[in-house]
C-alpha cells in the first residue's frame, strides 16, 4: 500500500519527503507527480513504506502537521479507479 500526502509545497522535493517519512521507517519510494505543462510538481505525493506499521505511525504523525508553511493531508492511498472511455458526441469516436 501507499501513503498519498496532498498539500505539499510546490517546492518540497522527493529528498525532502523522504527526510520527514525516514524519522517513521524505511522509505522504499517516492513518487512526485509533475504537471505536463509546466514541469512543476503538482503539490502532492505517494510514499510507500517497507511495512504497513510505518505507514501507519507517519500518517497519524504528519495528517494535519506543517510543513514548509503548509498543512500536510496525509492518508492511505486509495487505489487508481480504471478510467472508462466515453464516446465522444460529436464525431462518435471514443475518447
Amino acid at each position: 500500500m501507499s501513503i498519498y500526502v496532498g498539500n505539499l509545497s510546490y517546492s518540497a522535493t522527493q529528498e525532502d519527503i523522504e527526510q520527514v517519512f525516514d524519522e517513521y521507517g524505511t522509505v522504499k519510494r517516492v513518487t512526485v507527480p509533475m504537471d505536463r505543462e509546466t514541469n512543476r510538481p503538482r503539490g502532492f505525493a505517494f510514499v510507500e513504506m517497507e511495512e504497513d506499521s510505518q505507514e501507519d505511525a507517519a500518517i497519524e504523525a504528519l495528517d494535519g502537521a506543517e510543513w514548509m508553511g503548509r498543512e500536510l493531508r496525509v492518508n492511505k492511498a486509495r487505489p487508481r479507479e480504471q478510467q472508462r472511455r466515453k464516446p465522444y458526441a460529436s464525431n462518435g469516436g471514443w475518447n
